[in-house]
């Protein structure tokens, strides 16, 4: 048997990196899956919807998530091929309907996230360059909920003169505006004074290295480490974990979804959404725990 054509694969995902801007991990994954059924069923483009119920044998032992990843792939394939009139039908219908429950994201709570700080300035307090640089990643990670992968490769022409913002450039190439506060200009200005010049290969970039700019593993180091000496639980502290608080916290402030939705740079605001059930999960607590009718009553 003959590998199967992949020109309709190679449209769909030339269609996701022209059109909405994906990211080549994620048209990475999406090629994978698509590969992967194709690899069980034949040809997707020809496929008929028994060839994809048997997917649903094919994927039983698959994560609720990963099969709502694979599914969703699946979908958006044979919608494309619907909108470009390569098929008059779509057999997705077939295909399994899994139901994941999303995990809310791990947060700080304000005093963690005060002893985490207090821990970094009292270190910083000394002007040595590596705790100013630590200084200046934290406020940049709570302070404007950047992800990972955006602050390490920051650009050193990204740092405010005057605007109390900067461009940051996230996935799928989209450019947004994020708040930079007085404390972080703070921090950044110290930083800039004491950063290493005359790297060659880090020379553009804010966080230099050796080679470039600082890996996102060296920042869940120095945040882990951080963690440790602040009497906080490494484990529960990531670059991930300070944006949820940054977005957690905002939220409990009073921000709406949309404003979340523009300075986290996520493309569908049902992403930002999940941010509501953290704080619907924190109101329930203080309902339990503060609510009259929940003080037990004094029997007589």
């Amino acid at each position: 048997m003959s590998a199967p054509p992949m020109s309709a694969i190679a449209d769909f995902l030339a269609m996701l990196a022209a059109e909405r801007g994906a990211a080549r991990n994620t048209l990475e994954a999406y090629r994978r899956d698509l590969e992967q059924a194709e690899a069980l069923v034949g040809e997707l483009a020809a496929a008929q919807p028994a060839d994809l119920a048997r997917l649903g044998h094919a994927w039983s032992d698959l994560a609720p998530s990963s099969l709502a990843r694979k599914s969703s792939a699946l979908r958006q394939f044979y919608g494309f091929l619907a909108e470009e009139g390569v098929r008059g039908d779509d057999p997705s219908h077939a295909l399994p309907r899994p139901v994941p429950r999303r995990p809310l994201p791990k947060i700080l709570s304000h005093d963690q996230i005060e002893a985490l700080f207090a821990r970094a300035e009292l270190e910083a307090a000394g002007d040595a360059a590596p705790a100013v640089r630590q200084l200046a990643l934290l406020e940049m990670l709570y302070g404007s909920g950047l992800r990972a992968t955006e602050l390490v490769s920051l650009p050193i022409t990204a740092v405010p003169r005057d605007a109390p913002f900067l461009t940051v450039t996230g996935k799928g190439g989209a450019s947004r505006m994020v708040p930079v506060s007085g404390r972080a200009r703070t921090a950044l200005s110290r930083w800039l004074a004491l950063r290493p010049e005359g790297q060659k290969a880090g020379a553009k970039f804010l966080f230099p290295s050796r080679t470039g700019h600082i890996s996102r593993v060296r920042l869940f180091q120095i945040l882990k480490e951080l963690a440790l000496r602040a009497e906080l639980d490494p484990a529960k502290l990531s670059p991930h974990v300070l944006r949820h608080a940054f977005a957690t916290h905002l939220l409990e402030g009073g921000a709406d979804l949309r404003a979340l939705q523009l300075l986290l740079g996520h493309a569908d605001i049902a992403t930002t959404q999940i941010y509501t059930h953290v704080d619907a999960a924190r109101l329930v607590k203080l309902v339990n725990e503060r609510h009259p009718l929940a003080r037990p009553r004094n029997s007589d």
